[in-house]
């Protein structure tokens, strides 16, 4: 059963789920903080607001008014932080960072900000309206079971047979009345989150912010790649390659026949296999084909290597910007080993072009279909990778296939050197 997120998404599990979860008194608390922060707030925002009209004679007044207006930015937070009684998905705060230290930035910062606005409407009708709702809400969810529960009591005739109907009843309407606290709470909520939650616009300069980091881990780790790459190949291989070298050399010296002779054959096919294993990780961390001879190139190599048929018609005019190149060679090296380990395809195609400023390229295999994304086939991470360079991957695989991914990359040509 997939875990609710809010009161609202709760209701709609099994009643035993439901009354037996946390759901119900956590959105008695939240109504109960609303209640009471909303009566406490009231007061003082009324007393703000006298105080600076009393003062606005000698102009002080006018600060006093300013902090009145100002004061939805703290109940605004606190609102944000309190939602997560019953919102498990958090807010972040819509306000930016003030470009200049001090608290003259801050408050021209802060007044010229539409979320600063909101908030304090959010205020008023919190001070206003929604705190007597919450307070309200709450008497009657627990007074009135309660009042129908001991209804028996007061009757000194038949006290016995009025419990009996009394009681089941009230404890009825307690149930009843759980599931309205939270479809309340739910309500109030998901109105706090429309009002307080940052606007797109307000998440712009954030999200750049965030995809040049990704973009800069995304090129550190290529680099981190590159250093591997460099070091196995002229390290670790040409040390293999020099040790068969000399075992081959030490067998020629050895009599035909000779014990050692077939120990150091045996040697010389282990770092045969060490070496082979060796230039497989080279291709897996870095392909030097890659690098040297382009996109096309490796792609035809990816295709030769592997075990399914593979057709490739992929026609590029030029070579592409780095990270386009390698972020396009590591999607069809996925999509092929997935071909390979899951598909059960007999054959499969590659194809790709640029048009206009984008690359596409295209994956199809004639297998059974089903490739899903959530079942850790490595579709995730790569659409991870491709969103990294403003690209999208789709992934079309109906059961009994055929399964068509599709990458499409912003390209740029390398200069010409």
């Amino acid at each position: 059963m997939i875990a609710a997120h809010t009161p609202l998404q709760a209701m709609t599990q099994r009643p035993s789920v439901f009354l037996r979860s946390a759901w119900p008194w956590r959105s008695a608390a939240y109504l109960l903080g609303g209640g009471i922060v909303g009566a406490v707030f009231c007061l003082a925002l009324a007393g703000l607001v006298l105080a600076g009209l009393l003062l606005l004679v000698v102009l002080f007044g006018v600060g006093v008014l300013l902090a009145a207006a100002l004061s939805g930015i703290l109940v605004g937070g606190f609102e944000r932080w309190r939602l997560r009684l019953i919102d498990r998905d958090p807010i972040v705060s819509p306000h930016r960072r003030p470009s200049a230290p001090g608290y003259r930035s801050w408050l021209l910062t802060r007044v010229k900000e539409a979320a600063t606005w909101r908030e304090l409407a959010y205020t008023a009708m919190s001070v206003l309206v929604l705190c007597w709702v919450d307070l309200g809400v709450l008497a009657l969810c627990f007074y009135v079971p309660v009042q129908v529960g001991i209804l028996g009591i007061y009757d000194e005739y038949n006290p016995i047979p009025m419990l009996l109907i009394s009681v089941p009843f009230g404890l009825g309407l307690a149930v009843c009345s759980l599931y309205v606290l939270a479809a309340w709470a739910g309500a109030r909520g998901a109105l706090a989150r429309a009002v307080l939650a940052p606007r797109d616009e307000e998440l712009g300069d954030r999200l750049i912010a965030v995809t040049r980091s990704r973009a800069r881990l995304v090129d550190s780790f290529e680099l981190e790649r590159r250093r591997i790459e460099r070091d196995l190949h002229d390290g670790a291989q040409q040390h293999l390659t020099a040790l068969i070298m000399r075992l081959g050399l030490m067998r020629l010296d050895m009599p035909p026949g000779s014990p050692l002779s077939a120990s150091l054959e045996e040697a010389v096919a282990q770092a045969r296999l060490a070496l082979d294993d060796t230039r497989e990780l080279i291709r897996g961390v870095h392909p030097k084909v890659l690098s040297d001879r382009g996109l096309e190139a490796a792609v035809r190599d990816l295709a030769g290597r592997g075990v399914v048929p593979c057709a490739v018609d992929l026609e590029l005019p030029g070579r592409l910007h780095s990270a386009v190149e390698l972020t396009a060679y590591f999607t069809v090296s996925e999509a092929l080993a997935n071909v390979t380990k899951h598909s059960g395809a007999r054959r499969c195609e590659v194809r790709g072009r640029v048009v206009g400023d984008n690359l596409w390229i295209e994956v199809r295999d004639d297998g059974h279909g089903g490739a899903d994304p959530e079942r850790g086939s490595g579709l995730t991470g790569l659409a991870d990778r491709v969103a990294v360079h403003d690209g999208t991957l789709m992934v079309a695989s109906p059961r009994g296939g055929p399964t068509l991914l599709r990458v499409e990359l912003p390209c740029r040509f390398e200069p010409s050197h």
